[in-house]
């Protein structure tokens, strides 16, 4: 493993003076008096609680990177020179008919009714974050291009300025959630779909009941918890009167803006944001159910749940709990996962990792399988970027996973994709970029795609972030083919756990998955006694 520094990264922008550093504390081998700085204990000094988290906050999104003693990069991929599964039926195989760009890489999930994307994965729920609200059109717009499922995230109505409540306090209006859906809906291509998740706050602001009502949506999430960190949601907002409006909302708010003390110390300038946080939930088995039975009450043909780094116990019930629910997708998300705003340090070193938590996941689920019942369709999450990856967490979790989420990966080309319009309008293209032309038509390699599903007129409405997903998208779908050939499986059912071997014996001992110099020694025992 490398060398954790806790006291230096560039999450939270500070460093260490000295090359020498104490691996436990973070702190330099000799601290002296006097030095400039700039390590988090240097920071803290004047700035206190702000170094908790990433920033600046809104800008930046922030993903952990401690190294774990096994993870993903500890299995390999499997390949053969012969055979050919999944392949339509029918058909025979010979090198004509199964062919790379031939594989199939759609898939669905759902109980019964099911929803179809080209490509299995999804995006992580991207909600009150302003790096999620600022760049949504991107996102929303590529994901419903791409085919995939976009989630949106938890909060979004209880932090609309222009939210407005019924006299029981319940949403009668959230502009800001109306154009979310309405946004993904405009392009969506009849791949995947939007859906609204749930917390504590939501729940009890009707945010089911208005989406239900006001949108028709087929599904509706609830919300555990997420693998980069183990408390609600949080944002950071700009005014005090911002953060009092919040506050009276009833979520909680830190530094306590209705505290004479706190708001001397914003006037003055030195609290410059305040933090929005969401309430921690509190589940019970009972209480579940009759919340999932509600949801189908208010009209969802689909309940979904997504659950955290959480201990074993919490996992066994989201996979007993959801199949005795007949959920429709229990998406797992591991340590550290990324996120537009959670507790650096929290991020760092809490939670099962994801290789960790997906193969225990595996694990409680053949168990209640070999027991003759049905869990529910999984996805998995926690630091996934590549085709490789997907394929690595499709084998690893088969049959029962159907796709993985992504969060800070869908969101960067979107991200990367608008600022190409800024850096093109201003005339200043950095090199990286204009190396492959000077129009949009030179650098995005698929415009032409795009166009050919929007239409040529449509396209001056389509943001160059949203292009820039669907490139990213197809960059996963071919490079999944590849991937997928290459182990003879032509479409995303025929992925098996056989697919994959583990590197080391402490890989093999954590995901059940066969010592690469073992996998496939049998057979080849009889290859060579034949």
């Amino acid at each position: 493993m490398n060398l954790q520094r806790p006291n230096s990264n560039e999450a939270t922008r500070t460093a260490n003076r000295s090359r020498s550093v104490v691996p436990s504390s973070g702190l330099c081998t000799r601290c002296i008096d006097g030095c400039t700085g700039n390590c988090e204990v240097f920071k803290a000094t004047f700035r206190g609680r702000e170094l908790i988290y990433p920033g600046p906050f809104g800008e930046i999104s922030a993903g952990g990177d401690k190294e774990y003693p096994v993870d993903y990069s500890h299995l390999n991929i499997q390949g053969y020179a012969m055979g050919a599964r999944g392949l339509p039926e029918g058909t025979k195989a010979d090198p004509d008919t199964a062919t790379f760009p031939g594989v199939n890489t759609e898939t669905s999930y759902g109980w019964d009714k099911k929803v179809k994307m080209k490509i299995p994965a999804f995006t992580g729920a991207l909600g009150s974050t302003e790096i999620a609200r600022k760049n949504w059109e991107h996102f929303a717009v590529g994901a419903a291009l791409s085919g995939v499922t976009l989630v949106c995230g938890e909060n979004v109505c209880g932090i609309d300025p222009k939210l407005e409540r019924d006299a029981k306090g319940k949403v009668a209006s959230s502009p800001d959630m109306d154009r979310r859906i309405e946004i993904y809906r405009r392009y969506h291509q009849g791949y995947g779909e939007i859906l609204v998740q749930m917390n504590v706050e939501d729940t009890r602001l009707g945010v089911a009941e208005y989406v239900s009502k006001k949108h028709g949506l087929d599904t509706i999430e609830l919300k555990w918890g997420q693998g980069a960190k183990c408390i609600g949601g949080e944002i950071k907002v700009g005014s005090l009167e911002r953060a009092l409006e919040l506050q009276k909302r009833g979520y909680i708010v830190t530094p306590d803006p209705s505290n004479p003390i706190n708001q001397a110390a914003y006037k003055s300038g030195a609290i410059k944001e305040f933090e929005r946080h969401s309430r921690l939930g509190f589940i019970e088995e009972e209480g579940f159910y009759k919340e999932v039975q509600r949801l189908r009450d208010v009209g969802f043909k689909r309940v979904t749940l997504k659950t955290g780094a959480y201990s074993l116990r919490e996992l066994a019930m989201a996979i007993k709990w959801g199949s005795r629910a007949k959920i429709d997708l229990l998406t797992i998300d591991g340590s550290s996962g990324g996120t537009g705003m959670s507790p650096w340090r929290m991020m760092e070193e809490w939670g099962i990792p994801s290789l960790y938590l997906h193969s225990a996941a595996y694990e409680f689920c053949k168990k209640l399988t070999d027991k003759g019942e049905r869990v529910p369709d999984l996805a998995f999450a926690g630091g996934f970027s590549s085709e490789d990856g997907i394929f690595k967490a499709l084998a690893l979790g088969a049959p029962f996973v159907k796709a993985i989420c992504m969060g800070r990966a869908f969101m960067i080309p979107g991200m990367v994709g608008k600022n190409i319009r800024t850096w093109i309008d201003s005339g200043k293209l950095p090199a990286t970029v204009g190396q492959y032309g000077s129009t949009v038509e030179e650098i995005f390699v698929n415009w032409e795609d795009v166009k050919n599903i929007v239409g040529a007129d449509e396209m001056k409405n389509i943001p160059l972030g949203a292009v820039g997903i669907y490139s990213y998208s197809q960059k996963l779908h071919v490079g999944l083919q590849q991937l997928m050939a290459g182990a003879r499986c032509f479409s995303v059912p025929a992925i098996s756990r056989k697919e994959l071997m583990a590197l080391t014996d402490e890989c093999a001992k954590v995901t059940g998955i066969t010592y690469l110099m073992d996998a496939y020694r049998e057979e080849a025992m009889k290859v060579l006694n034949s």
